[in-house]
């Protein structure tokens, strides 16, 4: 559970009531998606009409709002709906989390076009900052990724592309590694050879494949034939 100390209130204004909640900073934006596990998320399993002074809403006035008492529903609902009260430093440091979250994600999904491989994160990094994009810390990275490309592209030679994998699989390397394989990418098919073999082919960032080779290959040592499927 997050302490009162590191914790971020959510306001939320309605019906001439105010009500307030002490939320983890690093949990709003899965909150924003409804999933919400209040032992960890909130620093205290209450909601406040005035959080720093205590002061607890009443349930009467939570019924009229929300139609409920139920503290993770309330709670997903001042989140999505209410505002967020940052110090300054709280709001760097959310800020800074968000722009490495997008930066990795191009980092994963985007190749550079003029060479057909990764950019650096640090090259991507180097652009946002010449292109002064605006990040929003509320937003999820997902949310933002397209503005942040577009805002970069006239700095950046950019290109968000998948690449798909060929990969069989023998011996024991199917009970290894096929859990990996599935969590590394989205998996077009998959079939089993008349000599047992697994066969699959799977579909991944492209900035990532490189990675994705790497670790199956050393996982299955010389179980395992991977390639790249070219694009004709």
């Amino acid at each position: 559970m997050v302490r009162v100390e590191d914790a971020i209130v959510a306001r939320y204004e309605s019906h001439g009531h105010k009500f307030e909640i002490f939320v983890d900073p690093d949990a709003t934006d899965k909150i924003k998606e409804g999933k919400i596990d209040v032992s960890n998320d909130l620093a205290l399993d209450e909601i406040y009409k005035d959080a720093r002074k205590g002061e607890k809403a009443g349930e009467d006035s939570l019924r009229e709002v929300f139609k409920t008492t139920d503290v993770a529903q309330i709670a997903v609902e001042i989140v999505k709906k209410g505002q967020i009260q940052l110090t300054t430093e709280q709001r760097h440091e959310m800020l800074e989390r968000k722009r490495k979250q997008i930066i990795d994600m191009i980092a994963r999904e985007s190749i550079n076009p003029q060479t057909n491989t990764p950019h650096p994160p640090a090259r991507i990094a180097q652009a946002i900052e010449e292109a002064k994009v605006h990040i929003d810390p509320f937003k999820s990275a997902g949310e933002q990724l397209q503005v942040v490309l577009k805002a970069i592209k006239p700095i950046l030679p950019i290109r968000m592309e998948k690449t798909k994998l060929a990969v069989k699989l023998t011996g024991d390397a199917y009970g290894k590694v096929y859990g990996e394989i599935a969590r590394s990418g989205y998996l077009v098919k998959e079939e089993w050879g008349k000599d047992g073999s697994w066969m699959g082919l799977l579909e991944v960032p492209a900035g990532m494949a490189g990675d994705i080779m790497s670790q199956l290959s050393r996982r299955s040592r010389d179980n395992i034939d991977i390639r790249v499927v070219k694009n004709r």
